[in-house]
């Protein structure tokens, strides 16, 4: 589909010679929007908020380093051909999502096991905020006119605009072409999964279960939207990396809740501000 429409500007701010880029405000507003929620969560459930803020300041840092390198690695052949500098770049794009959890999770362990807390209480806690800051996240690749899917068609044009503003079918339309706004898709499938993350809490879910939910409800809505994109990393041939890892991740969650359960490891469920011992134990 043609199209012809001006890209909105992606710095947010000049400074003489430094910018400030949309895609950096928009994921640092993500970042402290989700920390809010998450120490009104463990607020909730007695846990120290200082726990939250705490580990949030060390896995924020690991969390970007490991997304940058997770991307750089996949896309190697890509950075050899550009300026040294180019690998640090992250403020033209370029982090991934599945890079950035590796590094939080393995810095949420090891804080958890300094700090002698359960990983898997603080990961429920924090699980709902992660979510959303992916949600919000998503609109930085909006800004930088990244993560869309192929051209679409002008049937599927009409009914997009019936639908969306004119500030998205405008930054959709790149080189006179009009394309699948998949950050949209994936935003609007992460708000759906942290809306149902609010919900559970209501009920009675073993410890580990809302961040293991959150992990095979993300990976479900990735797996289909990453087939539509056209920046994918690949792992090896024409297999997507993300839609590979989305697929291992529903496995192993799906095995760990019953093999939990079975080894009796989620013993504990959250009902209000009460941790309660599992009757069944």
């Amino acid at each position: 589909m043609a199209c012809e429409a001006p890209a909105l500007d992606p710095v947010f701010l000049q400074l003489g010679p430094f910018s400030i880029y949309w895609y950096g405000v928009i994921i640092a507003s993500g970042v402290f929007l989700a920390l809010w929620i998450a120490t009104k969560e463990a607020d909730r459930l007695g846990v120290k908020k200082d726990y939250i803020v705490d580990l949030v300041v060390f896995a924020i840092p690991i969390a970007i380093i490991s997304a940058r390198a997770y991307y750089v690695i996949f896309e190697w052949d890509r950075y050899v051909e550009e300026p040294w500098w180019k690998v640090f770049a992250i403020w033209e794009g370029g982090i991934a999502i599945h890079g950035a959890l590796i590094g939080a999770v393995l810095t949420a362990i090891l804080y958890t096991r300094v700090k002698k807390l359960s990983f898997w209480q603080i990961a429920d806690i924090v699980a709902p905020s992660i979510i959303l800051g992916q949600a919000i996240g998503r609109w930085g690749n909006f800004m930088n006119q990244e993560a869309h899917g192929g051209p679409i068609s002008e049937a599927t044009y009409q009914n997009f605009h019936q639908y969306l503003p004119d500030f998205i079918m405008n930054q959709m339309c790149i080189d006179g072409t009009m394309y699948h706004p998949t950050f949209l898709y994936e935003s609007v499938w992460n708000i759906i999964v942290f809306i149902l993350l609010i919900i559970l809490r209501k009920y009675p879910l073993r410890r580990g279960e809302m961040f293991l939910t959150y992990v095979i409800s993300y990976s479900i809505g990735r797996f289909f939207i990453e087939g539509m994109r056209t920046d994918s990393l690949y792992i090896v041939g024409d297999l997507r990396t993300a839609q590979f890892i989305s697929i291992m991740l529903i496995v192993g969650a799906v095995l760990l809740v019953l093999y939990r359960r079975k080894k009796g490891l989620a013993d504990r469920t959250y009902q209000g501000k009460k941790i309660t011992q599992d009757k069944k134990k």
